[in-house]
């Protein structure tokens, strides 16, 4: 990487402060051909890591804006290269200024990323690293932060590098006993190979028992709210999200297709689904919402079962409360309408057998029973007990990659049993090694690297 990037590191909207990112050996030259400090000499000759004040030019050499500048000189910067930063006011035009004197100095347009990427590839970062600042920056619940900081920090890497470190000092000793049989090297005993593969298998079935965690944290819980027509779905899909999103009437069927958006519940990111009122029906556009609706709770992993407790309990209610049973997914009861009646307490009407994870009374209009809600979906997705913070998978690649190691790790231990000799065994151990070293980027190929790298921002 022999050329200098820039980018605008802030979104581009007025706001306090704006940020002009370089990195790249002419990064601090660039730097110092568009900011010239108030006092003492060019950015060039000044101590790193120190905020300095001074005027930013245009690639005319107008003043524009009145800014701090600092560099960071390799290694020892994000990037691993020489950076540099312009903190300036947050106007869009300015920065746009900005930007443009720097590519006169010489930067080109960062990729989404980019800054990112030099940091992986320089070693300052590993893979999981680098998908934690993607994750931290997408949080949208505490736990979401607390999970990518906590990766971010190494927990995650710590985990896998646990049982690569095992598995590389098995194969390690191996090829020690086959490169120098003359040496006094006690070779591999059966069992105690098959107490290594077991402790490395251990610590993999803890982690990929992980990913349904992590992955919920990050893409959120698929929440689909069912019920008959007019139970109250899309007043609590409203009330949830705390806007109007979606029509609410008196009339039947107003519903008739699936609604998503994302809401933070009890700390749970959920993808809330409401959906078309679930009955029969001969209305052609009708029917197809009804259609969808079910196929929103076949992919839940949340059902809202809502009933109306303003009126009586009716067949389409126990139908939708034996769909919600049969999901084999967790549900929750919740009788709305409260604000009309009083707490309900038909809760014995529940189907046999699949019974809800919890039973809520409340009313969306006035706010009643909306902290239990709240509660009972909190219940439902607690942190995992014993597992560091960032120590979770969070997303397909990383789940992939952990599976075909332990996947391995089996193979290796159904040859041994089946009275292999330990060089087939270690083939099977170095096949997972390779797995676990692309989850944490030992050795992964340019284009896993370029599909990471695209779903960060530019100036990252």
């Amino acid at each position: 990487m022999t050329d200098t990037i820039a980018a605008i590191a802030t979104p581009m909207t007025p706001c306090a402060i704006g940020i002009l990112r370089l990195s790249g050996p002419g990064a601090v030259g660039a730097a110092d051909a568009v900011f010239t400090p108030f006092r003492g000499g060019p950015m060039s000759g000044r101590p790193e890591r120190t905020l300095v004040y001074g005027a930013l030019h245009d690639r005319e050499g107008a003043v524009i804006d009145w800014c701090l500048c600092t560099v960071s000189r390799a290694p020892r910067s994000y990037t691993g290269e020489d950076t540099a930063e312009l903190q300036c006011h947050g106007s869009p035009a300015a920065l746009a200024l900005g930007l443009e004197a720097l590519f006169a100095a010489g930067a080109r347009q960062a990729l989404p990323g980019e800054f990112t990427r030099r940091a992986f590839l320089n070693g300052k970062l590993d893979l999981t690293r680098t998908e934690a600042v993607a994750g931290l920056i997408h949080a949208e619940t505490p736990a979401a932060v607390y999970q990518a900081a906590g990766q971010l920090g190494g927990a995650l890497a710590r985990a896998v590098d646990g049982v690569y470190g095992e598995l590389a000092g098995l194969c390690a000793h191996f090829h020690a006993v086959l490169d120098y049989p003359d040496e006094d090297i006690d070779p591999f005993e059966a069992e105690e190979l098959s107490s290594a593969l077991g402790r490395a298998a251990q610590g993999l079935d803890a982690l990929a028992a992980t990913y349904r965690r992590g992955r919920l944290l990050n893409e959120g819980v698929p929440c689909a709210i069912v019920g008959r027509p007019n139970a109250g779905k899309s007043t609590l899909f409203n009330a949830l999200l705390g806007r109007e999103r979606a029509i609410v009437t008196d009339i039947p069927g107003t519903t008739r297709d699936t609604v998503e958006e994302r809401v933070s519940l009890g700390g749970v990111l959920l993808r809330l689904i409401d959906t078309a009122g679930l009955r029969e029906t001969e209305d052609a556009v009708e029917k197809l919402g009804v259609e969808r609706s079910r196929a929103a709770m076949e992919g839940a992993e949340l059902i809202l079962a809502v009933t109306d407790g303003s009126s009586d309990f009716t067949a389409e209610d126990a139908e939708v409360m034996r769909l919600a049973a049969a999901s084999g997914r967790p549900w929750i009861w919740v009788m709305s309408k409260q604000d009309l009646t009083g707490p309900c307490t038909l809760w014995s009407a529940a189907p046999e057998g699949g019974s809800p994870a919890a039973c809520v009374s409340l009313s969306a209009r006035t706010g009643y029973g909306m902290d239990r809600l709240e509660q009972a979906v909190a219940a439902l997705f607690p942190a995992p007990e014993g597992v560091e913070a960032g120590a979770l998978l969070t997303n397909a690649r990383q789940a992939e990659a952990a599976g075909r190691a332990r996947a391995a790790i089996r193979r290796g231990g159904d040859a041994l049993q089946a009275g292999m000799p330990p060089d087939a065994v270690v083939a099977d151990v170095e096949q997972a090694m390779s797995a676990l070293g692309e989850l944490t980027g030992r050795t992964v190929s340019e284009d896993v690297t370029a599909r990471i790298f695209q779903q960060f921002c530019v100036g990252k």
